[in-house]
């Protein structure tokens, strides 16, 4: 059976989906009494909503968010009032597009990763924005193997595409100095361009502990709170 010319032109020009209704849709404009434009417009909603539902696939896939770790899933009782009142506002993406912050601080079991991970996921399904998603360790230890490759500028640069990545943990896993330069050089590569979201037990006054080293740790929290929203994963009886 000979192709019609409209199905070879509809591939040629990457419209899979238009090309898949076409037909169905033609039959429906004619029993619908549809004029040419309003045809045309439905076809053009159908390819324009398929490739949205693709592209956020596609970021999903790419952002390792972890599965479940929603807003729908979140029990938005257990966080404290103060808290869930500024969730809205950082859902539309205004703060990544501002290149702002999003510091987590609480005690392990609090529900900073999950909220996080909730953040994120909307953020790729309703702004369709490029998010990752790694554990402090995880990122420190990728950066060293391209350090070790030489394919720092490069591991960098591939980190750049993402508008906002959340860093899971900082402090979670003690690490070598060594190591946590390389994390340094990651935040100030990202100051006042891109966002971060990050996740930690441990208040700003501990965070020697993490760099090892007083002025780097100076150095880091005084890029991350420039711009930034903190938001403190207490438990409401804690604060009564």
């Amino acid at each position: 059976m000979k192709t019609p010319a409209l199905d070879i032109m509809l591939r040629s020009l990457r419209l899979p989906s238009m090309l898949a209704a076409y037909r169905g849709l033609a039959e429906h404009a004619v029993r619908e009494d549809w004029g040419y434009e309003q045809y045309l417009q439905a076809l053009a909603e159908t390819e324009t909503e398929a490739r949205s539902k693709r592209r956020i696939q596609r970021l999903l896939k790419l952002s390792n968010l972890p599965e479940g770790k929603t807003l729908a899933t979140t029990d938005r009782k257990k966080i404290h009032p103060k808290v869930r009142m500024r969730i809205p506002a950082l859902l539309d993406g205004g703060f990544a597009r501002r290149a702002e912050n999003i510091l987590i601080f609480g005690l392990p079991g609090r529900g900073k990763t999950h909220l996080a991970a909730a953040i994120g996921h909307e953020l790729v399904t309703a702004q369709k924005m490029p998010v990752l998603f790694t554990s402090a360790f995880a990122l420190v230890q990728k950066l060293l193997k391209a350090k070790m490759e030489l394919r720092i500028d490069e591991a960098f640069a591939r980190l750049d595409k993402f508008e906002v990545v959340i860093i899971d943990d900082i402090g979670y896993v003690q690490q070598t100095r060594e190591e946590m330069e390389f994390l340094f050089t990651f935040l100030a590569e990202r100051y006042e361009r891109k966002s971060l979201i990050i996740t930690s037990n441990l208040v700003f006054s501990e965070w020697d502990q993490i760099f090892k080293n007083p002025m780097t740790a100076a150095a880091a929290i005084d890029r991350l709170v420039h711009h930034s929203v903190i938001l403190e994963m207490i438990r409401e009886k804690s604060i009564r």
